[in-house]
């Protein structure tokens, strides 16, 4: 196995690490226990998490002591990074990672503060969506945090004939700004888009089922918080679908609720979950870091 095109080389000569691969009793997800990612990584530590994401769809590596460039570094083993648009809350001096935060400092949020707000698969707004997301806890609210993910293979695979038959085929608008400003979390807020933001957030049309391109499953490929119509149909028999689609798409059963521990580092895949952010008491602080990784155009 070798790195994604684009990607950084792994560090062959590094010395493999003992660590374990541990699967969640629910849905989806498993834990990496044991794994020092402030080391480099050989090709065969490389293949086994490739393998686990793959498998597992989101990976918790847990206790990562490690800096802003060793997320990237990281991170750039299996992709190329996206920028995210809003470039004020990229963290300075490392572009390539997003202030997720509800802290305020001097009247101004250092961070995204409400990202997540709504089901959603990374960037599913872009020509190239996110293959995975990387977010690496820096400050945890004593409660409240978590992030959920859905498994949108199953939602697929256990669609009912009506609907199956109903998005066989077609495809779907994907808009950055379709809820961008509606609120959901109190104490949050999102800036107004500048003309250069907006010119990088034009609607784009994936299909509402797509193929993952590494493990060959098919996937449910819309969402709540991005994904505005189904292209061809009347507003309304869009509408009514789509609401459908979204309810089967989150079904208890099919979830995974991460609980953040300190320091852990989570790794999902855009193509497999969709995921939401359950939101914080305003007052406790939370701050984290992300890392976006561009896949494929989704077919």
């Amino acid at each position: 196995m070798s790195a994604a095109p684009g990607a950084l080389s792994y560090t062959d000569s590094a010395q493999p690490q003992a660590f374990e691969i541990r699967p969640f009793a629910g849905a989806v997800g498993a834990e990496i226990i044991g794994l020092d990612l402030s080391r480099p990584v050989n090709a065969g530590d490389f293949a086994r998490i490739h393998r686990a994401h793959l498998d597992h769809h989101v990976v918790v590596f847990r206790d990562q002591r490690i800096t802003p460039q060793q997320q990237i570094d990281f991170s750039r083993l299996f992709g190329v990074l996206q920028i995210h648009v809003l470039k004020q809350f990229l963290l300075g001096g490392h572009p390539e990672i997003l202030i997720v935060s509800n802290i305020i400092e001097n009247g101004q949020n250092i961070g995204l503060g409400d990202a997540g707000k709504f089901w959603h698969s990374d960037l599913s707004y872009k020509e190239l969506p996110s293959l995975g997301s990387m977010l690496h806890a820096q400050e945890l609210p004593s409660e409240g945090g978590d992030t959920l993910f859905a498994d949108m293979h199953k939602a697929w695979d256990q669609l009912p004939a009506h609907l199956r038959a109903a998005v066989e085929g077609r495809s779907a608008a994907h808009s950055y700004t379709a809820r961008y400003s509606e609120t959901k979390f109190e104490g949050n807020w999102r800036p107004t888009l500048t003309a250069e933001q907006l010119a990088q957030v034009q609607e784009v049309i994936h299909p509402v089922v797509r193929t993952h391109p590494e493990n060959g499953r098919k996937a449910l490929f819309v969402s709540e918080g991005f994904t505005t119509r189904i292209v061809g149909l009347p507003e309304d028999e869009s509408r009514q679908i789509l609401a459908e689609l979204y309810a089967h798409s989150v079904l208890e059963h099919n979830i995974y609720r991460h609980q953040w521990q300190p320091h852990d580092l989570v790794f999902w895949d855009n193509r497999s979950l969709i995921h939401l952010a359950a939101g914080c008491p305003a007052h406790l602080r939370r701050k984290l870091y992300r890392t976006t990784i561009q896949g494929d155009a989704p077919f």
